[in-house]
Formats: structure tokens, C-alpha cells, sequence
């Protein structure tokens, strides 16, 4: 026998949860449906244990670089420790208590779409007046000769290990690898980065993606671009890699960071209607809608696949199913690298620009040398910040940053970027002395439309 809702919830990271919260709050009958853990891949195996990692060597940089102040040692240990703790020990029951309390039906199972509003869980049959498919994605990595053979680690491995390898081959130069290159660097493991491009972070302004190879070869990691993994092999204790350049590369372990895909496959979607796109992920509106009473929602439509988009997304389809529709829009959204310094941009780069066929205009700023904040922050201070403008509408298109805390203020651009703020209004904008955001108003000084 079937049980019924207004919503069911396939899949409970960031996303769901956000549209369960939402629709629960509203009185909806909701049932959540997890396979593994409530909070999903971010919480437990990505931003949550990365980020967590991430934060004792930076704090050794900031204090090694601020003056007056002795560089800490750090406690692999008890960084560990705090990170089991922010990820709840990979534990959900307080998860499951707390929506169960709310008045949510927790089902913890496998399931798949079987029919039009239908959902198998395990053993239990749910249908509901809508679906929301908030499946996330997988790590990918790609078919190697010897694959097997090696110790290959993707994000999961990496970021709950309870000991470190003494060397590691990351192979990956985008966010992932970088920040991945970053945190195990920081914390005394001898590492080798692996890109397949010219530069890492291809999808941002070359500057940018520039400068995060060079600050990453400053902290000791070695760069091997313009070459992929062909083959594998052990040979010992090492676990080696044979280049398509001829090369190889040998360490403890091999990190994928090669991407992830919608997790789409087995899942029945198309008994729902739903369509797929080129790349895998669920097609959806403005609204978040996939089909007749269906909505997609997070990495699995593929529509910037960051944790804040996730969350977006599920205030988008919820206020589509409560009947106070908004529209969706993706300008301006920020894009953060938490790597040593930070790299940030949101909106377009200037190759997006062109192809859109909008006539620009950019600058480029060395913070160092307009404003005063980089020097009270750090001897020998780091900063870069690029502006785009549109210069028939006179509004900012695109920005990145490479500094100290630049996920903190490419706010300011991504703000203005949305909303489509008038440069003139930006220029008019008094920041506060001394701090990161007056760049933005030495860098408007230079901007010519």
C-alpha cells in the first residue's frame, strides 16, 4: 500500500534540505529520501571537511606572514579531530531526529522514480502531488590502464582520512584540485599537481588562473601542466602515473579531482518525463520545474554546481510548489577557490563576453599598490582584482580576485553584477579604511568606457 504527500524530497544535501525546510515550515506533508547520509556529499565529504581542513594552514600563513607574530606548528590530530566533529563523525541521526520532529516521514533507502508522481524506496511505495530530485553528483574518474592496481583516492578518501600519505599526486586543476594541492601542502605532504590545460582554472580570466599556479609552486607544490593521465602502475609502495607527454609522476597516493556528473544513472527519471541534457544533468526551467509536478534541483541539472546554487535552487522550486513562483537567475553568482590567497570571481569573463557579442571594457588592479589594506593585513601583501564592464549599459558584467579573504568581498561585485548597478553609483560608494573592498574603488577609478 502506497503512503502519500504533498512533496517527496529525493535527496537530502543542501539542496533538499533547504526545499524541505521550506515546505515543512508551510505545513506540507513531506517525505525525505536519503540513500546515504542526511546533509549530503558537501557536508560530509566536500565543503564542509574541506574547508574545516583548509583553515589551520592558512591561519599558519596569515600569522607567519603578519608581523610581530611566530608562525604556529600544526596538530594534525587535532585538526582531524575537529573535523570528524563538523561532520558529525559521518552520523545523520540527529539529521533524522530533527526533520522527524519537524513532522517529515524520514525514509533512509535507495530509490528511483517508478511512475508519473511515484517514487520506490526500499521497500515502501510513495507517492506524492510532487517530486523534487535533489540527487546531487558523483566523483568521475577516468578510465586508466592499472587503475586498479593503484591507491587512488577521489574527495571522500582525502578529506575523512585519519592519516596522512607523505606524498600525493593530484590530478585535476580545477577548484577541487587546487584546494585539494592547498590543504595537503599545507599540512607537510609532498605534493604534485596535474593538469591537462595550459593553466589551471581554464573556465576563469587567465590572470587568475595565472597567479593561483603561481602561489600554489611558491607553497612547495609542483606543477605538471599540459599533460593527462594515461596509465597506471604500482611499482612498491608507489602508486605511478604515465603522462601523455611521456613523463610519470609517483606517490603514496593518486587523487582524482577530475570532476564530477549529475547523479542521474538507475534512477528512473525517465518514467517521470524528464529529458537530459548534453551533459547528463536534468533539464529544467526558470522555475526549477522538470516536468508535470517534478522539479530538479543542485548538481544534478548541472547549472553551476556549487553548494549555494544547490540551495538557491531549492528556495526556487519550493516557492514554485507553495504558488508564489520567482524566477531563477544565475548572474553574478560567486565562484570561490579557498586556496592561499583566496580566488574568487563571479560573472562573466571577458571570452564569455566576446561570444555573447558585448562590447567591454577591463582593468586590472595590483592592490598592493592602490590601497592600504593589503599592508596592515600581511608583510610582503598579495592581491590582484580584474573588473569587466559592459560599456553600452555602463554596468559590471564579471570580476575575480586573487588575495587574503576575496571569497569574503567579491560580494560587492557579485551584488552589483545582479542588480545591474549603475558604475556611476558604484563609483559613489565610500569603503571603509582601511580595508580589501576600497579596491574596488581604486580599480573603478582606471575603468575607461
Amino acid at each position: 500500500m502506497s503512503e502519500h504527500f504533498d512533496v517527496a524530497v529525493l535527496g537530502m544535501g543542501p539542496g533538499g534540505e533547504v526545499a524541505a525546510g521550506q515546505l515543512l515550515k508551510a505545513g506540507k506533508t513531506v517525505a525525505v529520501i536519503e540513500r546515504e547520509l542526511i546533509g549530503g556529499e558537501c557536508a560530509y565529504w566536500a565543503c564542509i571537511p574541506s574547508k574545516t581542513l583548509l583553515r589551520a594552514p592558512e591561519a599558519a600563513t596569515e600569522a607567519a606572514r603578519a608581523a610581530g607574530v611566530a608562525a604556529p606548528e600544526l596538530d594534525w590530530k587535532e585538526s582531524s579531530e575537529y573535523r570528524d566533529y563538523m561532520i558529525r563523525n559521518l552520523d545523520d541521526s540527529a539529521q533524522v531526529d530533527g526533520y522527524a520532529s519537524q513532522g517529515a516521514t524520514v525514509i533512509k533507502a535507495e530509490a528511483r522514480i517508478t511512475g508519473p508522481g511515484t517514487i520506490q524506496a526500499g521497500n515502501r511505495e510513495i507517492t506524492a502531488d510532487n517530486i523534487i530530485i535533489a540527487t546531487g553528483s558523483e566523483a568521475v574518474i577516468p578510465p586508466l590502464e592499472g587503475l586498479d592496481d593503484i591507491t587512488a583516492w577521489t574527495n571522500r578518501e582525502t578529506y575523512t582520512a585519519t592519516t596522512l600519505p607523505e606524498t600525493a599526486v593530484v590530478i585535476g586543476g580545477s577548484a577541487v584540485g587546487i584546494e585539494t594541492a592547498a590543504f595537503l601542502s599545507g599540512f607537510g605532504v609532498n605534493v604534485t599537481l596535474v593538469h591537462r590545460g595550459q593553466r589551471l582554472l581554464e573556465r576563469e580570466e587567465p590572470k587568475a588562473g595565472d597567479l593561483a599556479g603561481q602561489y600554489l609552486e611558491d607553497a612547495g607544490i609542483r606543477l605538471h601542466l599540459n599533460a593527462s593521465a594515461e596509465k597506471a602502475r604500482k611499482e612498491g609502495t608507489q602508486s605511478v602515473i604515465g603522462l601523455d607527454d611521456g613523463t610519470e609522476v609517483s606517490a603514496d597516493v593518486v587523487i582524482f579531482a577530475t570532476g564530477r556528473k549529475p547523479r542521474t544513472f538507475g534512477l528512473g527519471f525517465e518514467h517521470a518525463g524528464l529529458k537530459l541534457d548534453a551533459g547528463g544533468g536534468v533539464r529544467v526551467d526558470e522555475h526549477c520545474r522538470a516536468g508535470d509536478n517534478t522539479w530538479a534541483i543542485g548538481d544534478v541539472t548541472g547549472i553551476m554546481p556549487f553548494t549555494h546554487v544547490a540551495k538557491y535552487q531549492g528556495q526556487i522550486a519550493a516557492a514554485a510548489i507553495l504558488g508564489t513562483p520567482r524566477k531563477a537567475s544565475y548572474n553574478g553568482i560567486p565562484r570561490v577557490v579557498f586556496s592561499n590567497p583566496e580566488i574568487a570571481a563571479a560573472g562573466l569573463t571577458k571570452a564569455q563576453a566576446d561570444e555573447q557579442g558585448i562590447s567591454t571594457a577591463a582593468v586590472e588592479l595590483d592592490v598592493t599598490q592602490a590601497i592600504a589594506r593589503p599592508w596592515t593585513y600581511e608583510r610582503e601583501p598579495r592581491g590582484h582584482l580584474g573588473l569587466l564592464a559592459d560599456t553600452e549599459r555602463g554596468t559590471l558584467i564579471g570580476a575575480w580576485a586573487v588575495a587574503p579573504l576575496a571569497g569574503e568581498w567579491i560580494h560587492q561585485a557579485s551584488l552589483a553584477i545582479r542588480a545591474q548597478i549603475p558604475i556611476e553609483t558604484l563609483r559613489d560608494q565610500v569603503a571603509q579604511f582601511p580595508t580589501y573592498n576600497e579596491a574596488y574603488q581604486a580599480a573603478l577609478d582606471k575603468l575607461r568606457l
